[in-house]
C-alpha cells in the first residue's frame, strides 16, 4: 500500500482578513501562499506554523453568506509544550478559550479556542 500523509486542512471562511489575523496571532501561523481566482469568485490562502510542519487552508468564497458549521466538523487540534503559558497568553489576548480540561483523572490536557468563523481548535499538551 502507498504511504501517505496530511497534506493540509481546509476551512472556508467569511472573511479572509480577520481570519488571517485571528491565525497569525493566536498561533503565529504565517502565509506561504496564495492562488487569488477572481474570475472564479474565490481566493486560497495557506498557512503553517513556524517550523512548517502542518498547513492550512482558508478558503474564501466572494459575496457568500456566513457558512453553517453544520453537526459533522469536529475540530482542528494543535499541540504546543507549555500548555498553561498558551492558554494564559490567548486569554490576555482576548480570544474565546474556554477553562483548561482533562479527560484523564482530572489532569489539565487541552483546552479549546474559537477562531472568528465559529471553528473550534483544541489546544492539546504536546506528548
Amino acid at each position: 500500500m502507498s504511504k501517505y500523509k496530511i497534506a493540509h486542512s481546509m476551512i472556508r471562511v467569511k472573511d479572509i482578513d480577520q481570519s488571517l489575523d485571528f491565525y497569525k496571532k493566536a498561533f503565529g501561523f504565517h502565509e506561504t501562499r496564495r492562488k487569488e481566482k477572481p474570475d472564479q469568485k474565490f481566493d486560497l490562502v495557506f498557512l503553517s506554523d513556524p517550523d512548517e510542519t502542518i498547513e492550512l487552508e482558508l478558503t474564501y468564497n466572494y459575496d457568500h453568506e456566513p457558512y453553517d458549521l453544520g453537526n459533522g466538523y469536529g475540530h482542528l487540534a494543535l499541540a504546543v509544550d507549555d500548555l498553561e503559558k498558551s492558554w494564559s497568553e490567548h486569554k490576555d489576548q482576548g480570544f474565546n478559550v474556554t477553562e483548561l480540561s482533562g479527560l484523564d483523572n482530572g489532569k489539565k490536557n487541552y483546552y479549546f479556542i474559537t477562531d472568528p468563523d465559529g471553528y473550534k481548535i483544541e489546544i492539546v499538551r504536546n506528548k
